[in-house]
């Protein structure tokens, strides 16, 4: 215990709190990613998407033309012209939009025809090959994979949901990939904290229970990451109780199979988790602040207060929080 106290006393010494930026808007923001240390994508409510291409001393925003009604709670980038955005909502608000060219023009790239629908979050593991996840229809959460760059999505088939189960739209890592084919979605709800694993690019699943609260509609897992295939870390809770610490986190080490706890656990409710594999530390953000653990998620740390939504890391040398009206804040360790 000791030395592990030691490690977290000397990360947050060489530790810098998350410091604003101008982000140029006052909308809420959701989502976040980090392309390298200097392009970076951002995205959030009426419309509304955010980009730098020199590591947050400037920063474009700007709405997609006809989407000004929509909530884009994630946003995927893959260089400085290429994006993808995914708003939420019930039926038809919930879509999918691509730029190739910075912004200048958005194609539509997918729209939930489904009216009981609701898109949550997605994730890429190449320009090419992305899978979303939404909210459950005909007792099966929405899975839909596309391996040629958004042109084409096709629904997977899932195991059962539990009655009330869902995905969380907080902050775009509820669903993680890793490597070309491997991909974990959190789930929450009451009795649903449920992890589903597939090793094949979402053809074939398995899921198991973890021990994040779900007490409520509220509760449950908001975030996932991965260091490799068999270290891994989910971060939620429930986010109407922000400060409460209980059931706010699982560890697995045997690649999703059996989930632990924390024994420090992060300082609230935590809606993003990421691994920073320069220093092989994680960061975790909520809305009560941010934690910082070096021992792979066993102790963790407060080293900020702010209210963060999402977060997104290049390197431990360049990291972004999001938040509520325009909130952009960088991140670097020296």
């Amino acid at each position: 215990m000791r030395v592990f106290l030691t490690l977290l006393a000397a990360a947050s010494a060489c530790a810098q709190s998350f410091a604003p930026q101008t982000s140029g808007t006052q909308s809420a923001l959701r989502g976040v990613w980090a392309v390298n240390e200097q392009i970076v994508w951002a995205s959030g409510a009426h419309g509304t998407y955010l980009r730098t291409t020199d590591g947050g001393a400037h920063w474009t925003a700007a709405t997609v033309p006809g989407a000004e009604s929509l909530d884009f709670r994630d946003v995927q980038g893959v260089d400085a012209n290429t994006a993808y955005l995914l708003s939420i909502g019930k039926g038809l608000s919930s879509r999918v939009y691509k730029t190739l060219d910075g912004g200048a023009h958005w194609l539509l790239s997918l729209q939930n025809r489904d009216e009981d629908g609701f898109y949550d979050e997605m994730a890429f593991w190449n320009p090419q090959h992305g899978i979303l996840v939404g909210d459950q229809v005909d007792g099966q959460m929405v899975v839909m994979v596309t391996e040629d760059g958004g042109a084409n999505w096709q629904r997977m088939k899932m195991p059962p949901a539990l009655p009330g189960e869902g995905a969380f739209a907080a902050s775009g890592t509820g669903i993680a990939v890793l490597g070309d084919r491997d991909v974990w979605i959190g789930t929450g709800g009451y009795d649903a904290a449920r992890v589903y694993h597939s090793a094949d690019g979402g053809h074939t699943w398995t899921v198991r229970l973890a021990p994040i609260r779900a007490d409520s509609a509220n509760a449950g897992i908001f975030s996932l990451a991965f260091s490799d295939a068999q270290h891994g870390i989910a971060v939620g809770g429930d986010y109407s109780k922000p400060k409460e610490t209980a059931g706010n986190i699982a560890l697995t080490v045997d690649g999703c199979q059996t989930w632990f706890t924390a024994t420090a656990p992060p300082n609230g409710f935590r809606s993003a988790v990421a691994y920073l594999p320069d220093r092989q530390i994680w960061i975790a953000v909520g809305t009560s602040g941010a934690d910082i653990s070096v021992d792979d998620g066993k102790h963790w740390k407060p080293i900020d207060t702010g209210n963060y939504n999402a977060v997104s890391f290049a390197s431990s040398k360049a990291g972004w929080a999001v938040g509520p009206k325009g909130l952009i804040a960088k991140f670097a360790m020296q």
